[in-house]
């Protein structure tokens, strides 16, 4: 898959306007050597990517760690910059934009982190933390600003008199809630939720993304999930995009891609998630991976999953794949999806 290939749009949903555009978008981090610390290499941690994400939607991002989708999600709210390739968040390209009008758009996107401690200040009580971005932005004080944070600690299930507290005092998914009410109070249009249930325990993590699909459809927000539980992913996401090694690997409606998975990586994840019926899961053919993902530093030619893919023939490891549309919708970035 070379990045010509992934300028193709992507597929377009049925129904909903394209609130974000992600064309063509790497990050590559400089390698430094030599006594000069001139670059000698670069760390290709997103290496081509192109989707859409419609208004009031989910965009779910898998794969494995180290696939590069948390820098994704850090590029397109530009906390990094983005090495080539273009983001528009409602018609405004936001890799041209800067400075205080760029500012000005930060209050319609936030991010919800992966680690709710290290993400959260414990020097701060939980009314600083959540009325933080309204003293910032200046959108409240006060009476108002106090009535806004119990508001808010309301709308993710935490009681307003205990914005007094430090983080310390709360469990792990009462401290994701807090890092929730911070990101959605200045009244975002969309989030990008980076793992949010990765370091939480499991009995926890369905209440926090029922609380993210419930603040979606209350509040009509739009997300970027970042996620390597394909479980999860199924339940909140509308879209699926499925990354590996910096570069989508497919990328279909939610539903076309779980049913029926035209790429050999996604039918290997798929095939990890536990199957809730015994006498499925005692008969079904599980495909395991050999080995790790490359280094995105010194990715293989050709397709980057063909050091590990159970299918890869001669031609893999030296032609990348086309960007190609094999039912409507469902977008593969393999020679044999077929």
């Amino acid at each position: 898959m070379d990045g010509d290939a992934m300028v193709k749009p992507a597929a377009e949903p049925a129904a909903g306007e394209v609130l974000v555009q992600v064309r063509n978008l790497k990050k590559h981090f400089p390698i430094l050597g030599g006594i000069f610390r001139r670059q000698v290499g670069a760390v290709k941690a997103v290496d081509g990517v192109t989707f859409d994400i419609r208004r009031g939607q989910t965009l779910g991002l898998v794969g494995e760690s180290g696939s590069g989708k948390s820098t994704a999600g850090r590029v397109m709210l530009q906390l990094d910059p983005a090495t080539e390739g273009t983001v528009h968040f409602d018609n405004i390209e936001l890799t041209a934009t800067k400075g205080e009008k760029m500012r000005r758009l930060r209050p319609r996107m936030q991010m919800v982190f992966q680690d709710p401690h290290a993400s959260l200040n414990p020097r701060m009580t939980v009314a600083s933390i959540v009325g933080e971005p309204l003293r910032e932005h200046r959108a409240a004080k006060g009476s108002d600003k106090k009535d806004r944070i119990d508001e808010l600690l309301s709308l993710v299930g935490l009681e307003p008199s205990h914005a007094n507290r430090y983080p310390h005092e709360f469990s792990g998914g009462q401290r994701q809630r807090i890092g929730i009410a911070r990101a959605i109070a200045l009244s975002p249009d969309f989030i990008v939720c980076d793992e949010p249930i990765a370091a939480l325990d499991v009995s926890i993590q369905s209440q926090i993304v029922n609380l993210l699909e419930n603040l979606q459809n209350t509040l009509g927000l739009t997300y970027l999930f970042i996620s390597h539980d394909l479980s999860m992913v199924r339940h909140i996401a509308d879209t699926v995009a499925v990354m590996y090694l910096g570069k989508i690997m497919e990328l279909a409606e939610c539903d076309d891609l779980y049913n029926s998975p035209r790429h050999p990586y996604t039918r290997a994840l798929l095939s990890a998630v536990p199957v809730p019926d015994p006498k499925v899961e005692a008969v079904r053919t599980r495909t395991i991976l050999q080995g790790d993902i490359p280094s995105p530093a010194d990715p293989p030619p050709g397709c980057p999953f063909n050091t590990r893919c159970p299918i890869a023939e001669e031609r893999c490891s030296i032609e990348a794949p086309e960007w190609r549309e094999l039912t409507p919708g469902q977008w593969v970035a393999c020679h044999f999806a077929e």
